[in-house]
């Protein structure tokens, strides 16, 4: 098992990637503590892990709010002694453009997409460091933080700023022995499209051919909180069945139409 006795924090861990994450990471002895908002997905993910005959607890935290992100830590420590992982992948989006945003909206979205994984960093860091032993940090981005979108702008801008903030946190926290990382999905498990064949048809512009499946990035979060990715500091690994290795740009008979 690579990570027997670890405790691991999973925020947004109630659905999609956050949960797929969390039940492999248990299945690989850690202790999982679900973060969430939403009471019932993250009891349901919690049940499912405890069913398996592992160790879970639910927590439930709005990481853009500091005092709940204290309290979450404390509880964590109180239940388990210790965090040793942490990964940072509550989210949400905007779906407009710049000209149909609206500043509260924009704020929404940059307090729990960019200040979310903030606050939960720097207080599980410090708890880190205080223990002494290292650790490891998580931060899910996204290929929309690499790329312009012609529907979102906050998200952009938030996930765009989580990647940098990973390099930043990676050089800061490298001294303590907290090893740093960002994972960039692209169309991973979500719900639109997923049980419509004329709509993944339309959303697969890949190399795999294929969406991706929220299995696909916790493999590859588990490889980068494990020793496996022990000399890997600052990256940002890219899992996106090969996105943006291309360039969408029309072929000739669609310039022509």
């Amino acid at each position: 098992m690579k990570l027997k006795d670890q405790v691991v924090i999973v925020t947004g861990a109630g659905r999609n990637i956050g949960k797929a994450v969390a039940k492999l990471f248990a299945s690989e002895g850690a202790k999982v503590v679900v973060a969430d908002m939403d009471q019932g997905r993250g009891q349901g993910v919690v049940s499912e892990i405890q069913k398996s005959g592992h160790e879970a607890m639910l927590v439930l935290c709005d990481i853009s709010k500091s005092g709940d992100v204290q309290e979450m830590v404390k509880k964590v420590v109180e239940r388990f002694g210790s965090i040793d992982i942490l990964v940072n992948n509550a989210a949400m989006t905007d779906r407009v453009n710049i000209l149909e945003s609206a500043e509260e909206e924009f704020d929404k979205v940059i307090s729990v997409t960019l200040k979310g994984p903030y606050l939960v960093s720097k207080y599980v860091a410090a708890q880190m460091v205080k223990q002494g032993r290292g650790g490891k940090i998580l931060n899910l981005a996204s290929t929309s933080g690499l790329i312009g979108r012609r529907d979102a702008i906050a998200y952009s801008a938030a996930k765009g700023g989580v990647i940098n903030m990973t390099r930043a946190m990676a050089v800061q926290l490298a001294p303590y022995k907290i090893r740093v990382n960002s994972l960039t999905p692209n169309r991973s498990g979500s719900p639109v499209g997923m049980n419509d064949d004329a709509a993944v048809g339309r959303a697969v512009k890949n190399l795999a051919g294929r969406l991706g499946t929220a299995e696909d990035q916790a493999r590859a979060a588990l490889f980068l909180v494990s020793d496996d990715s022990d000399f890997v500091y600052g990256a940002n690994l890219i899992v996106d069945g090969g996105v943006m290795a291309t360039a969408d740009f029309p072929t000739e008979a669609e310039r022509k139409r």
